[in-house]
């Protein structure tokens, strides 16, 4: 993955999708400490089933894919604004992207480039999986979006096995600006060297990846000193990311924002912590 920054600074000539059609279209510059994409949030904004940015869609073929196995690009069609922030997604267990597909459009309008990835085999272990989200964002440097992707704003998602496989991704390449894993599995509960920002999404009435034995550990075990949060989804299941959920989107967006975008416009809905209440069975964070 050394590679990977200087090939995305290396893109060439700015261009843009547009129904399938390449357009090219200026260059647009952002300061290094400007980072910040869309209107200002809300508490409605953050749940929306779509944010402002118009988005187009790319897919990737498991024969155009190296290191893994294909997957779905969805993007901000308008570049004014500058660059953007990449997120590739992991799905858990025997899943296709599709379990994970409904956050590429929901993140996507919120300006992000989002890419919800297939696995090369239905049982790839986490570290195997980690190896595929790094791949994927490698990808990205070989198609026409490169240009509207900022080398130094990258982040990994994903669920279960993918969950696990977001933070073995972490830890192989710190530079990672945000990772997110949701209703993790793992067999290796350890993750002392992870130094990416990470927000962790455990499931009270998880079955499969029980947070006692998966999401808390995993929580606990990234340093202390760390950006770093568990969010409990209260009477929610190991699923409970395959489908659209509300609080997931609320908290995902609002880690991306904060940690991807340097948006501190976002940080008044992760600091202070949420309050444990209908939604949340659980919180901890590192927050002040």
């Amino acid at each position: 993955m050394q590679s990977l920054s200087r090939a995305l600074r290396a893109a060439l000539a700015a261009t843009a999708l547009t129904a399938g059609t390449l357009v090219a279209v200026p260059a647009a510059a952002a300061t290094d400490d400007d980072y910040q994409r869309g209107p200002d949030p809300t508490e409605e904004s953050i749940e929306a089933p779509r944010g402002s940015f118009e988005i187009g869609v790319a897919v990737v073929t498991r024969a155009g894919a190296e290191g893994f196995g294909g997957g779905t690009v969805y993007y901000p069609t308008d570049t004014s604004e500058g660059t953007f922030g990449a997120v590739a997604v992991s799905p858990g267990y025997r899943s296709s992207q599709a379990a994970i597909a409904w956050l590429g459009p929901r993140l996507a309008s919120q300006g992000f480039v989002v890419f919800t990835i297939d696995t090369l085999r239905p049982a790839d272990s986490p570290a195997r999986r980690g190896d595929q989200l790094l791949a994927a964002l490698d990808h990205l440097q070989d198609t026409e979006l490169a240009d509207r992707i900022d080398p130094d704003r990258l982040a990994v998602m994903g669920h279960s096995m993918g969950g696990g496989g977001s933070l073995e991704a972490a830890k192989e390449y710190p530079a990672l600006q945000a990772a997110i894993p949701m209703t993790p599995w793992s067999s290796d509960k350890t993750f002392p060297e992870v130094s990416t920002p990470t927000l962790i999404v455990g499931a009270e009435d998880d079955r499969i990846a029980r947070v006692r034995s998966h999401a808390e550990p995993l929580y606990e075990s990234l340093p202390a000193d760390g950006d770093k949060a568990y969010l409990e989804l209260r009477d929610a299941s190991h699923s409970a990311p395959s489908a659209p959920n509300a609080v997931i989107a609320r908290y995902s967006l609002s880690w991306l924002k904060r940690y991807v975008d340097d948006d501190e416009r976002y940080a008044q809905f992760l600091c202070p912590a949420p309050a444990v209440d209908s939604e949340l069975s659980e919180v901890r964070t590192t927050c002040d």
